[in-house]
């Protein structure tokens, strides 16, 4: 990259920047993403070459401003790509077809294609496919050994394995296979690394591989991101039980497209991911008001969500009022530097000895591992892992 003009965007700060000086130019992290083909991935590792390159700020990333100096976080240069994924469509073409769609800018796509096509090298078929007749140990011992071959050949200090691949349906009762990503879990605890779900299906939280987690001593976070609507609603829940103000109903419709969209049109899948925002609510509210989310796949949109929130809720002597929210956003954009940070913190985590599940990073998810619900506390709580990251340097 080099020859390119640096963007300064008067965010940088002294601290950041000696982080990056001091952190051993030898010691690369890898990010291991679990659907790395896909639009959140492609969008992340195009992004952090971008922010890395000084050819555009690091907007979005919590892990870049002032508050995370000097905790140790692995700076971005030294972030290395791979994954696993069932498609083959190349990381640069995906990246041409995203910003044909306007979630990449213009330029970029052909500006970081060097590091596209290493992290494209990278990437290693993933599965369960049909037809496929391995175990469930087999295809584990195979994504495991295909994590441990890309830490042990690029000589990275450390793996965080990201699932960031389509929201799959919740397992059936009694089912006597594990799930997708639960098999890309459990491939994560054999091989050592920290893992983070930044999607609603199943993970580490299956049944089957309780003992294992809590065996592995390997710091965790998840599950399902948390980028528009409940993040909305994470701020708006605790506004409405501050001011003591009674929510009756709270509604909510989806809009979008792209594999998002197609895979959220399956009821099954839809409802796992409605989980989430529903939690935020009861956990926030002390009761789950009326009300639902809809899901509707409209494959127009493309990356692009529309969320739509009505709230019904009671004043003083019980004078009805109505609350409507609109977001529109890509949720690519909106995901890729929160996966970024979750990588960062994950590898920082593990480096400084931190085991098992991480509440602290539940201002990322909509299903976190405990913690408070509101985005508010939930930013006290980081602010606070980032102190205990910084006091074991």
């Amino acid at each position: 990259m080099a020859g390119r003009q640096p963007v300064n965007d008067g965010n940088a700060t002294d601290t950041l920047t000696q982080d990056a000086v001091t952190h051993d130019h030898r010691a690369r992290t890898g990010v291991w993403f679990v659907g790395a083909r896909g639009s959140v991935a492609t969008t992340a590792v195009a992004g952090c070459a971008a922010v890395t390159a000084g050819l555009h700020p690091p907007t979005g990333m919590v892990t870049e401003t002032p508050p995370f100096g000097g905790t140790g976080l692995p700076p971005l240069a030294s972030l290395v790509f791979g994954g696993h994924d069932t498609a083959s469509c190349p990381l640069p073409k995906r990246a041409e077809h995203l910003t044909g769609a306007g979630v990449l800018p213009a330029g970029l796509a052909s500006a970081v294609r060097t590091e596209l096509d290493a992290a494209d090298q990278e990437i290693r078929f993933g599965g369960p496919a049909a037809g496929d007749t391995r175990t469930d140990g087999e295809l584990t011992a195979r994504f495991a050994d295909d994590i441990d071959s890309f830490r042990d050949r690029l000589g990275l200090a450390r793996v965080v394995v990201v699932n960031v691949a389509s929201t799959e349906p919740l397992p059936e009762p009694g089912a006597d296979r594990l799930p997708p990503s639960s098999l890309y879990a459990a491939a994560a605890l054999r091989a050592g690394c920290p893992y983070v779900n930044f999607t609603p299906s199943t993970g580490l939280r299956s049944p089957a591989l309780a003992a294992a987690v809590a065996a592995s001593g390997l710091p965790h976070a998840g599950r399902d991101g948390k980028t528009g609507q409940t993040l909305l609603r994470s701020v708006l829940a605790p506004m409405f039980v501050q001011r003591a103000l009674d929510v009756r109903a709270w509604s909510g419709s989806n809009l979008l497209g792209g594999g998002d969209g197609a895979a959220l049109a399956d009821p099954a899948a839809a409802a796992a991911k409605n989980a989430g925002k529903e939690r935020v609510l009861a956990d926030t509210l002390g009761h789950t008001p009326e009300g639902e989310v809809h899901i509707d796949d409209v494959p127009a949109l493309g990356d692009w969500k529309t969320a739509w929130d009505h709230i019904a809720f009671d004043g003083f002597l019980g004078s009805r009022m109505i609350l409507q929210t609109i977001w529109q956003g890509c949720d690519s954009a909106l995901a890729a530097p929160l996966v970024l940070d979750l990588a960062r913190l994950l590898a920082r985590a593990h480096e400084a000895g931190i085991t098992g599940p991480l509440p602290e990073l539940g201002f990322y998810f909509k299903d976190p591992d405990g913690g408070p619900a509101g985005l508010s506390e939930q930013f006290t709580a980081l602010l606070s892992f980032a102190d205990r990251l910084r006091e074991a340097r």
